[in-house]
């Protein structure tokens, strides 16, 4: 599918993918620009139909044979249904990638949400992802969805940020350390 072109209104303060706010514009990873473009684009009814196809790809997002990571959270919350595992790896650059394992019980809205994120964070700053508004998770799923599955819509994102927090929080200290 062709990307939509769309009218700036910069001129309002206003992007669309962006929000502003009072330190400027805050925009998305390129990576999940272009799903949340995507998702905007579709019908309801389409919508849905990409959202199981990414669900469906959610195993992939776990961790392969010989890949290390900096940090690892394997973990069941109350949140969700079953475990899921948070690995992240933080290059020199401090871009990140994400691997995301889920156990069987895990719903499909989170299993899409996990595909989606893992795509659309891999190669983003860590930083990026912090500053990432959770604004973009209704133009992907619906408002309707986000209404009826408020938790498990949100749950992989905060998952994910908390794990970047880790890291940064550790590599705060470890730059104390070496000063």
């Amino acid at each position: 599918m062709a990307p939509v072109d769309r009218p700036s209104c910069d001129h309002l303060g206003l992007a669309f993918g962006r929000r502003r706010n009072l330190n400027g514009p805050v925009s998305y990873p390129d990576k999940l620009q272009k799903i949340i473009d995507l998702f905007e684009a579709l019908p309801e009814e389409e919508k849905r139909e990409t959202l199981i196809a990414y669900a469906d790809q959610a195993a992939a997002q776990g961790p392969r044979e010989g890949e290390t990571f900096d940090l690892e959270d394997v973990r069941k919350d109350e949140e969700c249904t079953d475990t899921v595992g948070v690995f992240l790896e933080v290059d020199a650059d401090r871009k990140v990638r994400f691997r995301i394992t889920l156990g069987p019980q895990v719903q499909t809205l989170t299993r899409a949400m996990t595909a989606i994120l893992c795509k659309g964070f891999d190669g983003a700053s860590i930083e990026g992802v912090m500053e990432v508004p959770a604004d973009f998770v209704p133009k992907i799923v619906g408002a309707q969805l986000v209404r009826q599955r408020s938790q498990t819509v949100y749950y992989i994102l905060t998952r994910m940020k908390s794990a970047c927090k880790v890291w940064l929080n550790r590599d705060r200290v470890k730059g104390r350390k070496e000063t």
